[in-house]
């Protein structure tokens, strides 16, 4: 037997254009193209047979993610919608995810978006600086960008957005100010992502050739530490290494990934983890990327908590010890490198651990190798 699944995620694999950065499963296509339709049936498919399976029964968050799932139009995603809502207990108490970008987020489709069971829109702001986004390869504008987010919160309270810090010739000055502006607009939720230059992307050959300057890692880390500077005073408290978010607005469904709860993924790429007390398992595509055991999974569930604010009590590393007799000396390590604080009965991440993340997380696997 296994654990049943709390957390369902659908991949909307079409945008309108493909980003410089962009290394996910996306094509730029049109939505009137037939191929988008055909997809989107499957996907139909794909959650009514999960639903007769009896998989869907204990869901308590879903995440529509892409790609760009806003482009594909309101009919395709009508019928997504429709599906869930007749699949799955999609009630209010169900978070209901759907990722948009400015350029294809319209009052029509935000009313019925709402209309249809979404409670929270994430959208891919990145910027405020029009130069910057260019740079990226966005196809919108910061003004654009803004109008989305009052769009959106014509219906929605729940709006998140997200930002990059560490893009080539953005200013520490230029990146406070696109936080002040996201703090102006209201939005309850902000993530901030450090660019990465990915393999095979248009924002390599840039870099390789010259054309732009490769991210500075220094800065980055400076960024990230800006932006817990401007957004914790003005009530976005950060609850995960690169999550912001006004009380009670922190995402269940990145919640429910950190802290090991098992989840569904539907269409190209997306990933579904299989679990119960002696086993993870984590398939892709038809094919297993994770095969973890009892030991894996125990220290992959310290490792992943500790992403958290929150940390891990130290109750829970004196029970992970049983399974790992390392666990203890670990953490007093992490204490002692200073990357973590032990503080009210809790082994928590500092700002230096979350910089150096690699280290953190890599002393806390490699207790199960």
């Amino acid at each position: 037997m296994y654990d049943p699944y709390k957390a369902l995620y659908l991949h909307i694999p079409f945008c309108k254009k493909r980003c410089a950065y962009c290394d996910f499963a996306t094509q730029a296509i049109e939505r009137e193209n037939p191929a988008v339709s055909e997809y989107i049936d499957e996907l139909v498919l794909e959650i009514r047979r999960a639903s007769r399976e009896g998989k869907l029964g204990s869901i308590e968050t879903v995440y529509i993610g892409g790609g760009t799932p806003s482009h594909i139009g309101m009919a395709n995603l009508s019928k997504l919608l429709y599906t869930l809502s007749t699949s799955l207990h999609l009630t209010p108490e169900v978070e209901c995810t759907m990722e948009a970008n400015p350029e294809s987020l319209t009052e029509p489709m935000v009313k019925d978006l709402w209309a249809l069971g979404v409670n929270r829109l994430s959208i891919g702001v990145q910027s405020f600086d029009d130069e910057l986004l260019a740079r990226l390869g966005r196809v919108h504008d910061a003004e654009e960008a803004k109008r989305a987010i009052a769009c959106a919160q014509t219906r929605f309270e729940n709006v998140s957005i997200d930002l990059m810090c560490g893009i080539p010739g953005q200013g520490f000055e230029g990146f406070a100010a696109d936080l002040e502006t996201a703090i102006a607009s209201g939005v309850a939720h902000v993530s901030v992502y450090p660019l990465s230059v990915e393999e095979n992307t248009p924002l390599e050959l840039l870099v390789e050739s010259g054309a732009l300057e490769a991210p500075v890692e220094d800065n980055q880390a400076i960024m990230m530490e800006t932006a817990l500077r401007v957004l914790d005073p003005a009530g976005y408290r950060r609850y995960e290494v690169a999550s912001y978010a006004k009380a009670g607005f922190e995402c269940r469904h990145n919640k429910a990934y950190w802290t090991g709860k098992p989840y569904l993924g539907f269409g190209t790429s997306a990933v579904t983890m299989t679990q119960n007390d002696a086993r993870r398992m984590r398939v892709q595509d038809g094919q297993v990327i994770d095969d973890l055991d009892r030991r894996q999974k125990c220290a992959e569930d310290l490792m992943l908590k500790m992403r958290m604010v929150q940390g891990v009590s130290e109750e829970q590393v004196r029970e992970a010890a049983l399974l790992l007799p390392e666990a203890l000396a670990v953490f007093r390590g992490l204490v002692e490198s200073g990357l973590a604080e032990r503080l009210c009965g809790r082994y928590r991440p500092t700002v230096m651990g979350w910089l150096c993340g690699n280290e953190l997380y890599g002393r806390i696997f490699d207790l199960a190798p």
